[in-house]
């Protein structure tokens, strides 16, 4: 079966890989799918940038691939041939979120929602915290995959 894991992946961090590798696990397939947030006021990269850094990061899964969202994820999902959507949670809110939108999902789409428990030391970081951390000059590099932290760095320095 083909699994896919969505999420605006602004930018994609080690708790992310973490989710995609453990899914890697135990589905055939599995499609990371970009999308946007439309919760998120401001983003760092672009789609396509996004699109490419997790193509980076995920580049030593076989089977493992990257597309980008254009429209609802669950039609999205079915043309792509995925049979099932997961989720990673690191708290009970994500899980208060997640639980609403995979019941939505099976309404409107029959497909059904897997949730996989945030694992590991980046159980807790976000996309969130890894922007705000650079802006101020930090050093996010034990959070994100090399190409990610190199990419974060070129767009501090531009002032983005």
């Amino acid at each position: 079966m083909k699994a896919i894991v969505p999420g605006s992946f602004d930018p994609i961090t080690k708790g992310h890989l973490d989710v995609i590798e453990r899914a890697h696990k135990v589905f055939d397939e599995v499609l990371v799918a970009v999308g946007r947030n439309s919760q998120k006021k401001s983003s760092m990269f672009d789609a396509q940038e996004r699109v490419d850094l997790v193509a980076g990061a995920i580049d030593h899964l076989p089977g493992v691939e990257v597309g980008l969202i254009d429209g609802l994820l669950v039609d999205y999902a079915r043309a792509q041939g995925c049979g099932v959507i997961v989720k990673g949670l690191r708290f009970a809110s994500d899980f208060d979120y997640e639980l609403q939108m995979a019941h939505i999902n099976t309404h409107v789409s029959g497909i059904e929602t897997v949730f996989l428990p945030a694992g590991g030391p980046y159980a807790t970081i976000s996309s969130t915290m890894m922007r705000e951390i650079a802006a101020y000059g930090g050093d996010v590099s034990e959070f994100v995959t090399p190409n990610v932290a190199e990419a974060i760095a070129r767009k501090v320095s531009q002032g983005k």
